[in-house]
């Protein structure tokens, strides 16, 4: 595997969800692998999740490990062509990114959308600079469009709970009182498509993600139909996509309840964290038994150390 930014550089996602497993059952089973070899994780936006498990997973597999949060510990950037650099960008991207991937052996980025131009959002532009310009292989921490680690750790979560062969999944939109990027509800729903659960997702109108990340998935704009029966329920927000990064008013009532959760068969409740309590989801629901989220964030160390495992294994 060379890179890990989207489904598209997985070869086989059940074989990673399966190692993801065995990196959870044996973390420091591939500590040679990573011998004198350097992680760089680049922060061009805040974490909490991300920034930790990468590190752990990067020294469970006896990397080096070098964190930057880039802008106040780095330069500013430039990454248009052709432009008069007479502004508070000190260095390109083309200089940049061919340097770090000197010092690195694998990149890992974290670069959010900006939420005010859809075209320029979905062209990727930061994470493709650096897989373009550095020489070596990137790990996507999440991007304008995609989350990659996160969908990872979810599909494990699922893996270790399920019941059924074939459990329904929901992806719910739930309410926030800003504009979130499409990049988790994106990614959730273009893994899950890979998989043969039976997928769901359920918004209010105007908040459909894009057709090409929703693909097969069943989209029901009733909640609670869509609640009805299933085995895990998935909350997340988003801005709308068709009237880009816009708060549509009204579906406050979308906040995830135990009468909503009572509709399901028992499901188990997820989130990616942080989430926004007595907003996206009510305490008796987050504070239940049947909530995995602490679960699913400790499974974001083997889901990164999984997808790193195979890359540090074509280096």
């Amino acid at each position: 595997m060379k890179h890990f930014i989207s489904p598209s550089d997985v070869p086989n996602i059940q074989d990673l969800v399966d190692e993801g497993l065995a990196q959870k059952a044996n973390p420091l089973a591939d500590r040679a692998l990573g011998k004198d070899k350097t992680l760089v994780l680049l922060f061009f936006n805040s974490s909490l999740r991300t920034r930790l498990s990468t590190q752990k997973a990067g020294l469970n597999l006896g990397m080096n490990v070098i964190v930057m949060n880039v802008g106040s510990d780095s330069w500013q950037l430039e990454f248009g062509d052709g432009v008069k650099m007479d502004g508070n960008k000190a260095e390109h991207i083309k200089e940049a990114a061919a340097v770090i991937g000197q010092y690195a052996d694998i990149i890992g980025v974290r670069a959010f959308a900006g939420l005010t131009d859809a075209e320029e959002d979905y062209k990727e532009l930061v994470l493709e600079s650096f897989r373009s310009l550095s020489g070596v292989p990137i790990v996507n921490l999440e991007s304008a469009t995609r989350h990659p680690c996160q969908s990872l750790a979810d599909l494990i979560t699922i893996e270790e709970l399920k019941t059924k062969t074939r459990p329904k999944v929901v992806l719910t939109w739930a309410p926030h009182i800003k504009a979130l990027p499409q990049a988790v509800g994106n990614s959730f729903a273009e893994w899950l498509n890979l998989t043969e659960y039976d997928f769901v997702i359920t918004n209010p109108e105007g908040y459909d993600l894009p057709e090409a990340y929703r693909g097969n998935a069943r989209v029901a704009h009733n909640q609670a139909e869509a609640f009805e029966g299933a085995d895990f329920i998935y909350a997340k927000n988003w801005s709308s996509y068709t009237d880009y990064g816009k708060v549509l008013p009204g579906n406050e009532d979308w906040i995830i309840s135990e009468d909503k959760m009572a509709l399901t068969d028992n499901a188990k409740f997820m989130h990616c964290l942080p989430v926004r309590r007595g907003l996206i989801v009510e305490d008796a629901v987050i504070d239940s038994s049947n909530s995995v989220v602490i679960q699913q964030a400790g499974n974001r160390v083997w889901s990164v150390q999984a997808a790193m495992k195979k890359i540090l294994g074509e280096l």
